[in-house]
């Protein structure tokens, strides 16, 4: 849903002005970035998950902590009512937080949350029980260990990711198993098979992927992505596949009884593919050659197998609305990205960047163990951060910094009182990074705004967060130098000795160190840290870089959780804060640069996810507010472990965190006619096909729906517009509401959404939206109405032939 028509940054304070009060005069630009000399364009929204309220309750011995999520897509007057067990909790509507601490509650006490807008309560959330403890247990099937050549071994679940597998609005962990005997690109050894499995949240396993014995187990190996490429709302599953690759169905890819393995336990010779998995059953979905090919091993700058195979994945909205797969390979001499795009049950390559091409070779060498994605030019669309060199969204060099490979690598916008965003890196190599073994970056330019000295040797650590509320912004620190301000101001020779993840966790702005299975407080005024947290009887992954299985913003309110596996590698746990905070920001997972970052989190060295704006100390409380539109059903009705499937579909009714919604396609109840053809020859439509006005000014669209009250509702549309702008008035029962804005959206098949709210009559109301240019209206996919009870209605007004709201 495309709420919010302007995102700001330019200031350095990320401003936006929601459409309910930002005056139509703008038309789209934000006069307080003018004053600064800096305005965006309105860019097409993003699509993302559509979630549900994410709604827990958790005993604290002081009472009953409740947290929700206040989601992208709701309004900016949006408040909240808190239910135990059917009773409202709170005196009026909770409009500073998304959390609340219930004093009576138990541990059989039921909760649920409604939304109230403009003084009407919207539809329950999901309704939820209390957990005993600070954190849900998730019980695994353990894969059965094995032998190779060289020995036995057993499993443990190492990385991990989360996505909407199943459409229902909450989210299923993917787990990937490791073998004991998992190794390190540079080292020699057999290794065990690899397995990918898919849990709901009570611990059901949907499905078990084997990757097989000719994909090799270790950190650089299998990176696996987790995320709605095709934006049917249900995550696919995307990683490298081989010969004897077996689906959860049993469908094996390739050769089954192929062997690539050397007497070293490398597999330097054979097929390689990438691989679509369907997340709800495991099922293989598309296959394809892997790009790039392996080629001469030798060409990647060793000949026995470790520089080849150094893989690393993510997702990036290069077209700045719908997400792309992005698998790469190499960055210690020769790096290859492939970018794809998986639409309507076809996989296609967008393009591919090699660092071996014409205008390119700045680029090799210059990776990272991981690898970071966001908008650093502030155009809508995201470029990849490939370490010390950036790819721009079309596929080619933006820049390089020419200070080669390091192991550590942050983005966001750590420095509120300067433009764009920042990259805070580490470096390898002290003949390649000079005077800057730690450095800070300009994320659009490469320039470097400051560095520290790596007193001549590997930095293997390094990150940056807000710790200290003295100084404006991000504080950084690495293995080498002390603590840095985030204009490169000594604070202090001491700094925290936890330098691998940071975590929101407590109920202030800044960030909290996680590493192992602890949760630490910096203090700043005497440089020492306090525990918050520590995990009994958990365990973290990776040796010495302490990687938690995930963090992330899971569910609860913007704060994050943290999920660890148990000592015995049976379960894993999800911890959630309980601390009660007077701040309110929309869901990370809402924010498109922390959402992609929760989904290459597990790649190669785990980094923690950092979103596209400031999120500090001094931020806006309200957080900028995501420029997004959401895809599936979601759930209005589920318990605390699991949720019933309600995707929406043509002419159908689906209850929303924000309200319940009603979505008429074309030729379904609801949809009374069009001035011109309903078509079907451009993709990317649902349902039947598409709404398309003939070329004039005053053609329109028609729609009828039926309401229980009178107030306010949502419209929204759906569509597409290969030309220019395509404005159309509004208009209910037959008077003009407003005007909305159909912008292009580069082509006939690229589709996005746009919003309006209006008054709507209890009863029956006509909709129509009017053409106001000679080039009629944009191409209507849907209209979809949210508020209290919309349900779609016979066109003649009777009533009796409404249909029902699920």
């Amino acid at each position: 849903m495309h709420r919010y028509p302007v995102a700001l940054t330019r200031t350095g304070l990320r401003l936006c002005f929601h459409q309910y009060v930002l005056p139509r005069i703008l038309t789209g630009l934000c006069f307080v970035a003018l004053l600064f000399g800096f305005a965006n364009t309105t860019f097409a929204a993003k699509q993302m998950e559509n979630i549900n309220r994410g709604l827990v309750a958790v005993s604290t011995g002081n009472g009953v902590y409740v947290g929700w999520r206040l989601l992208g897509t709701d309004p900016g007057n949006i408040g909240f009512n808190v239910y135990r067990d059917g009773d409202i909790l709170n005196g009026s509507p909770i409009t500073n937080s998304t959390n609340f601490l219930d004093n009576g509650g138990g541990s059989n006490s039921t909760y649920t949350v409604r939304p109230v807008i403009d003084g009407f309560e919207q539809g329950s959330s999901e309704q939820v029980g209390v957990w005993s403890q600070q954190y849900l247990t998730v019980n695994l099937q353990r894969p059965a260990g094995g032998s190779t050549p060289d020995g036995s071994y057993d499993y443990s679940p190492n990385d991990l990711s989360v996505g909407d597998l199943d459409g229902d609005g909450q989210y299923e962990i993917v787990v990937k198993w490791d073998p004991s005997n998992a190794k390190d690109n540079s080292q020699s050894g057999y290794t065990g098979n690899v397995y990918l499995d898919g849990y709901e949240l009570d611990g059901t396993r949907l499905w078990r992927i084997d990757l097989g014995r000719n994909i090799r187990a270790g950190a650089h190996y299998t990176q696996f992505i987790v995320y709605d490429l095709d934006g049917d709302g249900q995550a696919e599953v995307a990683c490298k596949t081989a010969d004897g690759t077996r689906a959860n169905n049993g469908v094996v890819i390739g050769n089954a009884g192929a062997d690539h393995r050397n007497s070293s336990g490398y597999i330097l010779s054979g097929p390689e593919f990438l691989t679509i998995f369907d997340g709800a059953t495991g099922n293989i979905l598309a296959t394809t050659d892997y790009i790039p090919a392996r080629g001469s091993v030798s060409s990647w700058g060793d000949n026995y197998g470790n520089r080849v195979d150094r893989f690393l994945a993510g997702v990036a909205y290069l077209d700045g609305t719908r997400p792309s797969l992005l698998m790469a390979r190499g960055y210690y001499t020769r790096a290859v990205i492939a970018a794809w795009d998986w639409r309507n049950g076809s996989l296609s390559n967008r393009w591919t960047f090699d660092s071996n091409s014409s205008g390119n070779s700045d680029a090799a060498g210059q990776g990272a163990h991981s690898l970071t994605i966001g908008d650093v030019d502030q155009d809508g669309r995201d470029e990849i951060v490939y370490g010390a060199a950036t790819i721009n969204d079309n596929g080619t060099l933006m820049y390089s910094t020419n200070l080669c490979h390091g192991d550590a690598l942050h983005l966001t916008d750590m420095n509120p009182n300067r433009p764009g965003l920042e990259v805070y890196m580490v470096h390898e190599s002290p003949s390649c990074y000079g005077n800057n073994g730690s450095e800070m970056h300009d994320a659009r330019t490469g320039q470097i705004l400051w560095g520290v000295s790596g007193e001549g040797v590997d930095i293997g650590r390094g990150v940056a967060m807000d710790i200290d509320p003295r100084y404006a912004g991000y504080e950084a620190w690495a293995s080498r130098g002390g603590l840095r301000s985030v204009t490169g101001q000594s604070i202090s020779s001491s700094r925290p000795s936890q330098m691998n993840f940071g975590i929101w966790w407590d109920d202030d702005l800044l960030r909290e160190l996680l590493d192992g299975t602890a949760i630490s407080k910096w203090n700043y005024n005497n440089s020492s840290t306090s525990t918050l947290l520590s995990g009994s009887s958990m365990a973290s992954n990776n040796g010495t870089k302490a990687n938690p299985g995930l963090t992330a913003d899971i569910f609860g309110d913007w704060r994050e959780e943290v999920i660890w596996r148990n000592s015995n590698n049976s379960q894993l746990r999800i911890y959630t804060t309980t601390a009660v905070t007077g701040t309110r920001i929309h869901t990370l997972m809402h924010d498109a640069q922390y959402r992609v970052a929760v989904a290459w989190q597990n790649v190669g060295y785990n980094q923690p996810p950092h979103p596209g704006f400031f999120l500090g100390d001094g931020m806006s409380a309200t957080s900028q507010p995501a420029d997004i539109y959401v895809v599936g059903g979601g759930s209005s009705s589920s318990s605390s472990s699991s949720s019933s499937s309600n995707s929406s579909s043509s002419s159908s009714s689906s209850s929303s965190g924000s309200g319940t919604s009603v979505t008429i396609q074309e030729n379904t109840l609801g949809f009374c006619g069009v001035d011109g053809t309903v078509d079907s020859n451009n993709g990317g439509f649902t349902g039947s096909g598409f709404a398309n006005t003939d070329n004039a000014t005053g053609t329109g669209i028609d729609w009828s729906v039926n309401v229980p009250s009178s107030g306010s509702y949502q419209l929204e549309w759906r569509f597409a517009n290969g030309a220019g702008s395509r404005p159309g008035n509004v208009q209910v029962n037959g008077a003009n509401m407003t005007t909305v804005d159909f912008p292009s959206t580069g082509s006939w098949t690229s589709w996005t959404m746009v919003n309006a709210n209006v008054s709507l009559s209890a009863g029956w109301n006509s909709i129509s939206l009017v053409a106001t240019s000679s080039g009629g209206l944009a191409n209507i996919d849907s209209l979809t109405v949210t508020g209290n009870g919309p349900q779609a209605a016979d066109c003649n007004g009777d009533n009796s032939s409404s249909s029902s709201s699920s």
